[in-house]
């Protein structure tokens, strides 16, 4: 199994994790997102000041294998009425399936703990659903959200911590 560590965003990080974030949108391989679904949901890469400004309140961890390649990364609000609400969770699509994903949300529910965060949230997809359900989120309700003229599915989950 390869190592994998760990690490606390850093601005350094966001072209990384803007492409990332893109790739992976972009390699879904599901009858639910055809190409004009997958394009309204990424277009292009973000730009890097979206991601730094994004994180600069908020918090997020990355993963990276034993190159220090970032394969992974979740995101977190921490500010305001979102508080500990998950925003992102993404991993590099050649890295899927290796348990990437569920060791961000584990050391992201270790964190919430530790700064005594009541619950956790967040908005799946379709494939992201069943990965939270694991890990004992459970669904509060659907919604459809429209973007650039596509509708796209999402499941409003919760976890008391």
């Amino acid at each position: 199994m390869t190592a994998f560590t760990i690490v606390d965003f850093h601005p350094c990080h966001a072209p990384a994790i803007s492409l990332l974030y893109h790739q992976a949108i972009q390699a879904i391989q599901h009858p639910r997102y055809n190409s004009a679904k997958k394009l309204a949901w990424s277009s292009a890469p973000r730009s890097t000041k979206h991601w730094q400004l994004r994180y600069k309140l908020n918090k997020a961890w990355l993963v990276q294998n034993a190159q220090q390649q970032i394969v992974g990364f979740i995101g977190i609000e921490t500010q305001f009425h979102q508080r500990g609400y998950i925003d992102c969770l993404y991993v590099d699509p050649h890295f899927q399936h290796q348990g990437i994903a569920s060791l961000l949300i584990e050391h992201l529910q270790c964190w919430a703990k530790s700064q005594h965060y009541q619950r956790l949230s967040v908005d799946a997809s379709y494939l992201s659903k069943p990965l939270f359900e694991r890990h004992n989120f459970r669904l509060i309700k659907s919604n459809l959200r429209v973007k650039n003229n596509q509708t796209l599915a999402a499941f409003y989950l919760e976890k008391v911590l």
